[in-house]
């Protein structure tokens, strides 16, 4: 039995495409010609932009923004206060934190356009990622990372300039 819950106050653009089994609260949007896959919870606040492509098992935890143009791939998290610029690719299982040690929220990433971030990812809270910057796979970005920069490891560190 198919089955998703999407709330009435839920303001869904044209042509949105959504899958088997997904949880869309109060006050989300959703741009035209989005794709939103199986399993997908987006919570109260969650602002999905235009031509976006929302793979199975994303997980908002609300009051977040992804710009157009923008891939999040298979089971990654999008902690409340993350922002991401258009033309973002998100590859999948990538992780991001809005609490601090104390468990209070600081607010999650800001991802500039045209960023790229690899497989297993965990991005801090607060931290804002340049624009065309990319983050290689397994990485931790724990503090900002600046523009047209190429950085990996854990921590993330600078590898190179993006030409």
């Amino acid at each position: 039995m198919e089955s998703n819950f999407i709330s009435e106050k839920a303001t869904i653009g044209k042509n949105v495409t959504i899958g088997k089994f997904c949880i869309i609260e109060d006050n989300v949007v959703i741009g035209d010609n989005t794709v939103i896959k199986n399993y997908v919870e987006l919570r109260s606040g969650t602002v999905i932009g235009n031509n976006c492509y929302i793979d199975s098992r994303v997980s908002s935890s609300g009051d977040c923004v992804v710009k157009n143009n923008v891939t999040i791939r298979y089971d990654s998290i999008l902690a409340r206060g993350l922002y991401i610029d258009d033309n973002v690719y998100i590859s999948p299982k990538v992780m991001t934190n809005n609490l601090n040690t104390d468990k209070q929220q600081i607010g999650g990433a800001h991802i500039s356009k045209n960023v790229f971030i690899g497989t297993n990812c965990i991005l801090h809270h607060g931290i804002t990622i340049g624009k065309n910057s990319v983050i290689g796979a397994l990485s931790f970005a724990n503090k900002d990372i600046p523009e047209n920069e190429v950085w990996f490891g854990n921590p993330a560190s600078f590898k190179k300039k993006v030409l």
